[in-house]
């Protein structure tokens, strides 16, 4: 295949599509003499809406399609929202490059009859919409008094049954919803002290082939080093404690201060699904080294009783065989 030529593979959904179109024109501009190519295909993840997606596993729902196509030869890199990609990848391909972080935080999107509410003064008994175990077991922690159901489709799907009166509110990412052009419809930026995000959540990942050198130079003018450190400090976070994107595990980072000097703030969150049980601490240290950092404080919580509420969820969750 020419040197010119890359071929990306990506799922169908609006989302992913905007993405991966971001990612090829960025790439055209610093690669003018590039032709690129995008194969679209719908995961596992994409097909399975009726279904918790905690009942139907819960690692690489959404990329092992896009993976396959790269470990045959016929895609060079995969495009994912970051916390869509399981920490441990398939022998073969790496994680290439993370772009930069649009903001991680989820958003409250009401119904316009809550349009005078904010998720702290909704009332008894409103109807939460989220497929997420992290979001649901942190808002139930902090929000009792509020129900919960499940919610599947894309964006725009699961906004039109909001909009129908099938929930009260949904919670979802803020970045999407801004990707998506949809950004107006963030009604409240869930604050971190109620609702930490998931690991990678705002960032692109661009998965490619292991000793790629080609590839990996081409893809690496997308890499921005502040949100790489804090999204590798927050996948081992995610690796120490064997846990999949389908449990209520969240993160959140910072640094405190300028420069490399700068200190790499990570907070970290596991609870259980009553959302009864929440433990939740910080490290800090060189952003360097920031898988370390990870690693340091997914034994802090461990030592917590984080290991036990892991092992009753796997327990609960995991999909029949």
């Amino acid at each position: 295949m020419a040197a010119s030529q890359l071929r990306i593979a990506s799922r169908r959904s609006q989302l992913a599509m905007v993405q991966t179109h971001w990612v090829r024109d960025e790439l055209i501009r610093a690669h003018q003499d590039l032709t690129i190519s995008i194969e679209a295909m719908a995961t596992q993840g994409d097909k399975i809406l009726d279904v918790a997606l905690a009942k139907i596993g819960d690692k690489g729902l959404f990329t092992k399609e896009l993976e396959a196509q790269m470990l045959v030869d016929q895609a060079d890199i995969a495009v994912h929202s970051l916390k869509d990609l399981p920490t441990n990848l398939p022998e073969g391909l790496i994680l290439g490059c993370i772009t930069e972080r649009e903001d991680p935080a989820d958003a409250l999107v009401v119904h316009q009859k809550h349009s005078d509410k904010t998720l702290s003064t909704l009332p008894e008994g409103a109807v939460v919409g989220t497929s997420s175990l992290r979001r649901l077991a942190q808002l139930r922690h902090h929000f009792p008094h509020l129900t919960f159901k499940d919610v599947r489709g894309n964006v725009i799907t699961r906004l039109e049954k909001l909009d129908s009166g099938d929930y009260d509110c949904l919670i979802l990412a803020a970045a999407g919803l801004g990707r998506l052009g949809l950004g107006q419809r963030i009604h409240e930026l869930i604050d971190p002290s109620i609702s930490l995000h998931a690991v990678g959540q705002g960032a692109l990942g661009i998965e490619c082939r292991a000793g790629d050198t080609r590839v990996l130079e081409q893809i690496k003018v997308l890499e921005h080093l502040p949100t790489a450190r804090r999204c590798l400090a927050e996948r081992a976070f995610l690796r120490q404690l064997e846990g999949g994107c389908q449990v209520p595990i969240g993160v959140n980072t910072h640094f405190d201060g300028d420069g490399d000097d700068a200190e790499l703030v990570l907070t970290g969150m596991v609870a259980s699904l009553d959302g009864l049980r929440l433990i939740r601490d910080t490290v800090r240290g060189d952003q360097r080294d920031p898988e370390a950092l990870g690693i340091a404080l997914a034994h802090k919580l461990r030592e917590q009783g984080a290991g036990e509420i892991l092992e009753e969820i796997f327990a609960t969750v995991r999909p029949e065989a």
